[in-house]
C-alpha cells in the first residue's frame, strides 16, 4: 500500500482555496436568489473519495475558515459541515465511489440538509431568519447551481487527490483454527 504523505496538505489546501473563493467571490453571486456553495461541493468530493474521517475533519476546518472570514457566529458552519462531511464520507464508504450518480445525489441531499440545519440552528440561537426566504426563495436555485457545478468541482478534486493513492479496499480475513 502506497502512502502519500502530501495528501493531508493537498486536501487542506483544496479546502482553504474553496473557502477563500466562497467568501470572496461565490457568496456575492446572486442568481435567482441563490448562490453556489463551493465549499460544500469540495467537501463532497473529498469525503466521497477519502471517507468519513477526512470528511468530518475537513468539514470542521472549512466551517471554521468560513465562520472566521465572514465574522459569523463561530461554530455554526463548522458544525453543519462536520456533520455533512461525516455522512457524505459514510455514503462513499458504503456504496460504490465510482458510480456516476454518487456526487450528484450527495450534493443535492447535503445542500438541502445543510440549509435546513442552518435554519434550525439560527432559529435556536435567536437570530432573525425567515423560513420562506431560506427554503422557498433561496433553496431551489442553490440546489440547481450546486448541481451544475458538481461535475467540474468533483473532477478537479479527483484530479488533485489522484486516485492512484486511494486506500486499498478491505480484504477478506480468514480465521485459522
Amino acid at each position: 500500500m502506497r502512502i502519500d504523505l502530501l495528501e493531508p496538505a493537498k486536501t487542506a489546501a483544496l479546502v482553504f482555496v474553496a473557502a477563500i473563493l466562497q467568501v470572496t467571490i461565490f457568496s456575492e453571486i446572486d442568481i435567482l436568489g441563490g448562490y453556489p456553495d463551493v465549499v460544500l461541493l469540495t467537501l463532497v468530493g473529498i469525503a466521497l473519495l477519502r471517507g468519513s474521517i477526512y470528511g468530518a475533519a475537513l468539514g470542521f476546518f472549512a466551517g471554521l475558515l468560513v465562520d472566521t472570514a465572514t465574522l459569523a457566529t463561530l461554530g455554526v458552519t463548522s458544525l453543519l459541515l462536520t456533520i455533512a462531511g461525516y455522512w457524505i464520507g459514510r455514503y462513499g464508504e458504503t456504496t460504490g465511489r465510482d458510480r456516476l450518480h454518487a456526487p450528484f445525489v450527495s450534493v443535492a441531499v447535503a445542500t438541502i440538509l445543510v440549509q435546513f440545519g442552518a435554519l434550525l440552528l439560527h432559529y435556536l440561537l435567536g437570530d432573525d431568519v425567515s423560513a420562506r426566504v431560506v427554503l422557498v426563495d433561496a433553496l431551489p436555485p442553490k440546489v440547481a447551481l450546486n448541481l451544475l457545478l458538481t461535475l467540474p468541482v468533483y473532477a478537479l478534486t479527483r484530479r488533485v487527490l489522484s486516485l492512484a493513492s486511494t486506500p486499498e479496499t478491505a480484504t477478506e480475513v480468514r480465521l485459522l483454527g
